[in-house]
C-alpha cells in the first residue's frame, strides 16, 4: 500500500514562510496527479494546489495564487508546497493527496491516497 508522509508544519507569524513536504513510500505519485488540500475547524476541506506527476502544469486556488508554489522531485518521490506571505486565514491542517489519474481535480472525493495532515498556524 502507498503511504504519504507529511512534514513541515508549524507556528509562524503573518508574513512568514513555510515549506511543506510529502514523501511517498509507495507508488501514490507515479501514475497520476497530486495535490494539497487544507481544512480549518468548522469548514470543508478545500483545494489549495495541484499538478500532474509527469508534467509541470500547476493549478492554484485563487486565495493562494502568487503566494504558494507546488513542486515535485521525481527522484525522491516527494511533493512540496512552498508557502510565502502567510496570513492568519491560511491557518489549517494541510493534507497532501494523490490519485491514480493524470487529471487534477479540486474536489477531495476524487483522491485515492492521503497523508496524515500537518498543522499550520499563522498568528497576527
Amino acid at each position: 500500500q502507498a503511504q504519504l508522509v507529511e512534514s513541515g508544519g508549524g507556528l509562524v507569524s503573518a508574513g512568514d514562510s513555510l515549506r511543506l513536504s510529502c514523501a511517498d513510500s509507495g507508488r501514490a505519485f507515479s501514475s497520476g496527479a497530486m495535490a494539497w488540500f487544507r481544512q480549518a475547524p468548522g469548514k470543508e476541506r478545500e483545494f489549495v494546489a495541484g499538478m500532474r506527476w509527469n508534467a509541470d502544469n500547476t493549478r492554484y486556488a485563487d486565495s493562494v495564487k502568487d503566494r504558494f508554489t507546488i513542486s515535485r522531485d521525481n527522484t525522491k518521490s516527494t511533493v512540496y508546497l512552498q508557502m510565502n506571505s502567510l496570513k492568519p486565514e491560511d491557518s489549517a491542517v494541510y493534507y497532501c493527496a494523490a490519485r491514480a489519474s493524470l487529471v487534477v481535480f479540486t474536489t477531495a472525493r476524487y483522491y485515492d491516497y492521503w497523508g496524515q495532515g500537518t498543522q499550520v498556524t499563522v498568528s497576527s
